[in-house]
């Protein structure tokens, strides 16, 4: 029954076959968004204990330390500065300077007797009678309100309007409230205000630390040890309870800078956005500690955060998503090439991208398949002749794959010059090559498979240039011819099976029908499959693949809803249960990368009609991850529901800084947490890219911390990145750029 059922949809879609997909698509425009990035400089245990970091309207840059004044230098995204000992202003350097702060846009110091400056030709030069002040903030017309924590004095020329004290407080910062010429003052466990010489006490509490008010004007916000308190100016009260569900609670520091309020912690700094989020800066990618010890305002839109290790300016840039990736491709070919492949940059000291070395990977030719499907969808989309030298370049690297191992048709994992074994990736599956110069790597995987198809099928489609479309074709044939040959395994050069390439009947069905591993084998085998014969039109291919969805189930295999995934049986073989024992996201990699070849290349309409389902099956599943390559792939299928707004926010909020920085976020409140499940889903809404851990697609996007190494790797925006954009690009749902 089940072959006159197959063979019947068959017919139907030959009969379909011309039918078209006329859905519309949503399209993302490709407008300019801000794009935030650090440029981070690093302090020296000389430099003394870091206390405040201001700019002036001239965009320059000082820091007060227990040591003097510094000033940043040499510093610039992915190049790390230093702080530097300000000799600018000479006679400075013998003032005993107790604060810095910024009035009316120019630098204003506080030292033991006089409240000065190098603005308005010197003139300011008020002298106070609190030796050991601190603290102080400029008010209207030159008036300035200092304290030593104790006492208060309000200064104009020189002269004490007002003197006074907390009342058995201690003062730990000021403002100046211009538009109501009021100075608010906040003690440890009060918050008054200074109105002329008329000092109200306003509010009680406890544990405060740092304070702001909002540029409007209607609110403060005052930071304590265990979260922060939102205060309305007009009806003088507070606004709902202490809020504690932060990134973290312990407040070090308060700035309102445009539309946001900014928060240093003892762990990170965030900032609390219009829409009641926050952005979280945590790690060597945005500060050189999480320690906290000041935020302002910085040059051209950007924020000071002074941590106990340096500075770190949290720079924001507008650019379009064609500029990001702009970006990117300068990053892949200036430090991630490897003897053509797509390679990470390793054993880097603490982010210096100028050290370190290119590193083979078990999956050099899946990560460069990736990449050069991107490249190959920038030609489509641009004709860039420097996109086609790429794809060039990379197909190199991969047909070497299949010529420098001696066993016919099989593609190798990575090759490298000979004598250097020892210092590989897994040493043990190297190979020495027929040229004593070179060495290559066995045990290749179906994850390398389904990429080489991907690739040499986009590529045969995609490219004009005849030699490499006719390589890319001979390729295909060659892995593909390899595979039937051997009834459906990858053999190495000991004549075996690899562990992991294997799409036979035998193995595949031996498995319960709720493992992964047989809905995924079947799928990408079909694919592999229609690709070849769509290519080569060699009918042995469309045999093939007919017999095995027919005969062998691999259509009903494939097209099993997602749901049913799961754990093994407890009969179940050891096999089945280890391959099952949590959602595997290499698997969702493969999924998609095939999806290419299984939908584009179908046999007919039915059983395109039939993968789209299966395709858009697996996507409702994967939605909480807001993955761009997934929504992408999935958007091929010619749907108009595949999460664009998601593919884009993953693409605007994927850091250009891709280093493997040591981040942490299980600490945080502002997220809701999951129990353990089988996806491994550990929040109920994913964190955007540049506050998690940098990773492949084939990482599960949930997760939270990376430990250990800090800073010794970067990663290829190749394949993480460029590989949906500009797939994204050639479908249509991203535009051109428009400014």
């Amino acid at each position: 029954m089940r072959s006159t059922t197959f063979l019947l949809l068959c017919c139907l879609g030959l009969f379909l076959s011309c039918s078209k997909n006329t859905t519309t698509q949503p399209v993302y425009e490709d407008v300019p968004f801000w794009q935030d990035y650090s440029v981070k400089y690093y302090s020296e245990p000389t430099n003394g204990t870091l206390l405040s970091a201001f700019s002036d309207r001239n965009g320059v840059v000082k820091i007060l330390s227990s040591a003097g004044l510094f000033q940043p230098y040499d510093g610039q995204f992915l190049y790390h500065g230093k702080l530097q000992a300000d000799g600018t202003y000479r006679p400075l350097k013998d003032k005993k300077i107790a604060a810095l702060g910024v009035y009316e846009n120019q630098f204003v110091f506080l030292d033991d007797k006089t409240v000065l400056s190098n603005a308005w030709a010197g003139k300011l030069f008020s002298k106070h009678a609190l030796p050991a002040s601190r603290i102080f903030a400029g008010g209207k017309a030159f008036t300035f309100l200092v304290s030593d924590g104790k006492s208060l004095q309000l200064l104009k020329d020189s002269t004490s309007l007002w003197k006074g004290d907390l009342g058995g407080d201690e003062v730990v910062s000021i403002r100046y409230q211009a538009d109501a010429n009021v100075f608010w003052i906040l003690g440890k466990k009060s918050l008054h205000t200074l109105s002329g010489t008329q000092l109200t006490n306003a509010f009680q509490g406890a544990a405060f630390t740092a304070f702001d008010i909002t540029d409007d004007g209607k609110k403060l916000f005052i930071g304590t040890t265990d979260g922060y308190i939102e205060w309305d100016i007009a009806t003088k009260k507070q606004v709902g309870e202490i809020r504690k569900k932060l990134p973290w609670t312990e407040i070090t520091a308060v700035d309102a800078i445009g539309d946001k309020v900014w928060f240093g912690t003892t762990n990170g700094a965030f900032a609390l956005r219009a829409d009641g989020k926050f952005d979280y800066y945590n790690g060597e990618r945005w500060l050189p500690s999480n320690s906290v010890v000041h935020i302002a305002e910085g040059p051209k839109k950007s924020v000071l955060v002074l941590t106990t290790a340096g500075l770190g300016q949290i720079c924001f840039k507008q650019m379009t998503l064609e500029e990001k990736a702009m970006y990117y491709e300068e990053q892949v070919r200036s430090r991630h090439i490897r003897n053509g492949f797509n390679a990470s940059l390793d054993n880097m000291e603490k982010g210096n991208i100028a050290s370190g070395y290119l590193a083979d990977s078990d999956n050099d030719g899946l990560w460069t398949s990736m990449y050069l499907g991107g490249e190959i969808f920038r030609y489509a989309v641009t004709k860039d002749q420097d996109a086609l030298q790429n794809c060039r370049e990379a197909l190199d690297a991969m047909e070497r794959l299949y010529t420098i191992n001696p066993v016919p048709g099989f593609p190798s994992r990575s090759f490298e010059r000979s004598g250097y074994i020892s210092q590989l990736a897994d040493p043990e599956r190297w190979q020495h090559a027929a040229d004593p110069e070179w060495d290559w790597k066995a045990t290749t995987s179906s994850d390398e498979a389904v990429g080489h198809i991907f690739a040499f099928g986009a590529m045969a489609e995609l490219i004009d240039d005849p030699d490499m479309k006719s390589r890319a074709i001979t390729l295909i044939d060659t892995l593909m011819g390899h595979i039937v040959k051997n009834n459906y395994y990858l053999i190495d050069y000991d004549g075996k099976p690899t562990t992991w390439g294997r799409w036979s009947p035998e193995y595949v069905n031996a498995m319960p029908k709720n493992v992964g591993d047989r809905k995924i084998t079947s799928s990408n085998i079909t694919a592999m499959l229609q690709t070849a014969y769509h290519f080569t039109k060699k009918e042995i291919y469309k045999e093939k693949a007919l017999e095995l969805m027919q005969k062998h189930g691999y259509l009903e295999n494939l097209m099993r809803p997602m749901k049913e995934i799961g754990p093994a049986p407890g009969e179940a073989d050891d096999l089945s249960k280890l391959l099952s024992d949590g959602w595997n996201h290499s698997d969702d990699e493969m999924y998609f990368v095939s999806y290419w070849g299984l939908y584009r290349y179908a046999f007919n309409d039915t059983l395109k009609a039939k993968y789209k389902e299966a395709i858009i099956d697996h996507w409702q599943i994967e939605r909480p991850e807001k993955e761009g390559a997934w929504n992408i792939f999935t958007a091929l299928t010619g749907t108009s529901e595949f999460d664009l707004n998601e593919a884009a926010w993953y693409l605007r909020e994927h850091p250009l800084d891709l280093i493997d920085w040591a981040i942490s976020n299980s600490h945080r409140k502002d997220v809701e947490k999951l129990a353990p499940n089988f996806r491994n889903q550990t929040l109920k809404e994913v964190l955007p890219p540049d506050e998690r851990p940098v990773q492949r697609h084939n990482g599960n996007m949930f997760h939270l911390d990376r430990t250990g190494s800090n800073g010794t790797s970067e990663h290829s925006a190749g394949d993480i990145w460029l590989l949906p954009y500009w797939m994204g690009r050639y479908l249509n749902v991203i535009s051109a750029p428009k400014k």
